[in-house]
Formats: C-alpha cells, sequence, structure tokens
C-alpha cells in the first residue's frame, strides 16, 4: 500500500516536472502576444488621474482573469472535441495578429487622424471621470479578451498533442502567468513617473543622484511605451509567420534557407499585408454602397 502511494507521488512528480518545462516552452512561444499585451495595456492604463490608476488597472486585470477564465473551458473542449479546430483557430488568429502588425506599419509610415480620446482633468465633476473610467476599462476588457484567445490558443497549440489533463495544466499556468505578468509589469511602468516625480521632489536643490533618477524616470516613461509598442509589433510578425510556417503544409519550404526569424517575419509581414490589402477593399466596397 505504501508503496503504491510513493508511486503515485513519484507520477505526480515527474508530470509536475513536465508541465513545468512546458509551460516555459509555452511561455517563451506567446511572448510575442504578450509583448504586445503588454505595450496595449499600458497605453489604455495610462491617461487617468494618479490617484485613480492603479484601481482602474486593477479593474481591468479582474476583467483579464474573467475573460480567461470563459476562453480556457472552450478552448478545451474543442482540442478535446475537435483538436483539428484548435490549428484552425491559430492559423486565423496568426492572420489576425499579421494583420494587426502590417496596420501598426501602414499607419506608421501613412499616419491618418484618429478618433480624440476623453481625457481625465482634475476640474472634471466626478461621474464624469467614472463615466470615462467606465468606457476606458470596457475597450482594454475587449481588447484584453481578444489577446487572450490568442495567447490560449498559442500556448494550446503547443500542447495539443497531449494528454487533455497536461493541456489543462500547462494552458492555465501560462494564462496565469500572462495576466499577472503583463499588469503587473504595466502597474510598475505606470507608477513610474510618478515614483520620479517624488524623487525630484525629494531633492529641492534640484541636484544629486536621486533629482537625476527622478527625472530620467518621468522622461522615460513616453519613450518605454513607445520601445514596446515597436518591440511588440515586430514580435506579432514573427509570432504570426512561425504559426504559418509550422501549421501550413505548403509553407514548410518556403525560404527554407533563410535564418528563421527573418524568414517568420517575412512570411508573417507578407500575410499581413496582403490581410490588410483585403481589408481596405472590403470596407472600400461597403463605403461605396453606403453613398
Amino acid at each position: 500500500m505504501a508503496s503504491g502511494f510513493f508511486a503515485l507521488l513519484d507520477d505526480i512528480g515527474a508530470l509536475m516536472d513536465d508541465v513545468v518545462v512546458m509551460s516555459k516552452v509555452t511561455t517563451k512561444k506567446t511572448a510575442g502576444i504578450l509583448g504586445d499585451d503588454l505595450a496595449v495595456n499600458a497605453e489604455k492604463a495610462s491617461g487617468f488621474m494618479s490617484s485613480r490608476e492603479l484601481p482602474v488597472l486593477w479593474a481591468i486585470t479582474k476583467g483579464s482573469f474573467l475573460n480567461k477564465l470563459i476562453i480556457l473551458p472552450i478552448a478545451f473542449v474543442l482540442s478535446a472535441v475537435v483538436p483539428w479546430a484548435v490549428t484552425l483557430i491559430l492559423v486565423l488568429g496568426g492572420v489576425y495578429l499579421a494583420f494587426e502588425g502590417a496596420e501598426k506599419i501602414y499607419e506608421f509610415f501613412v499616419p491618418h487622424a484618429h478618433g480624440e480620446q476623453e481625457q481625465v482633468t482634475a476640474s472634471m465633476p466626478k461621474e464624469s471621470v467614472l463615466d470615462i473610467e467606465k468606457k476606458k476599462v470596457k475597450s482594454a476588457i475587449i481588447t484584453d479578451f481578444i489577446l487572450s484567445v490568442e495567447i490560449v490558443i498559442i500556448a494550446l497549440g503547443t500542447v495539443v498533442n497531449q494528454d487533455l489533463l497536461f493541456q489543462i495544466l500547462v494552458v492555465s499556468i501560462v494564462a496565469i502567468i500572462a495576466t499577472i505578468g503583463v499588469y503587473g509589469i504595466v502597474a510598475l511602468l505606470v507608477r513610474m513617473d510618478d515614483f520620479g516625480l517624488w524623487l525630484v521632489k525629494r531633492n529641492a536643490d534640484e541636484k544629486g543622484l536621486l533629482f537625476s533618477l527622478g527625472n530620467l524616470l518621468i522622461q522615460a516613461l513616453p519613450w518605454i511605451i513607445k520601445s514596446l509598442s515597436v518591440i511588440g509589433t515586430i514580435a506579432l510578425l514573427l509570432v504570426a509567420g512561425g504559426i504559418f510556417v509550422h501549421n501550413i503544409d505548403g509553407l514548410h519550404h518556403v525560404l527554407e534557407l533563410w535564418p528563421g526569424l527573418l524568414r517568420d517575419f517575412v512570411v508573417g509581414l507578407g500575410v499581413g499585408f496582403m490581410a490588410l490589402l483585403v481589408f481596405k477593399a472590403v470596407k472600400g466596397i461597403v463605403n461605396m454602397f453606403r453613398r
């Protein structure tokens, strides 16, 4: 009896070792989405009064956990009943990622006006501030839902050939790490300039290391957000290209002599711009019929 119990513990330990190892591999594969998720949420969590930044971010974080509670069971049912659907959704998600990356590049070279977002000011009444917050939180949670679907499906695609229990453990761990990691870093980012301002105020003589560090933190935040956006765009195309190359038979041998990262980027960019052209064409046709 005792030997059977210890054998069970040994099996559980071996399973958890495999889960931890696979979780590391899967997290690396979702790193591109996490980078974009971080950039998007850092942007959406900014623009609030200092005292409201963390409460708003906490509301978005709770929404993100709820999103994953909805997505995970559906993904596991698909994996158990129609596993080919996971690959299909993975490829479709790759098209969306490639489209999003290509659109960001297009908008950089061909900028166009966006609708102005409402900004919170100290002079606004409390009801107006809360209304703007609710709208921004809702928008952020919807964006998080889309990104969460991509994260879960990419993670699930990595272990789709494993047992269901193994899939549940690995993908759930990745989902939790993604949420805590992304929103934890966003919390640090949105408070970085406030910490810098506190250091500056602590040094009224405007001299010294702490004063310089405070100024650096204040000035660095916008650049960090912009850098995350650029890195996230590149990562989106790399992840999308990798999905296409590894899941579409006809692309296995495309540019196979090229370095893997360069090949994935080119394939992702190519599919992204094709998707962007189709989107622009359909949008143009719809607008033409509306006139």
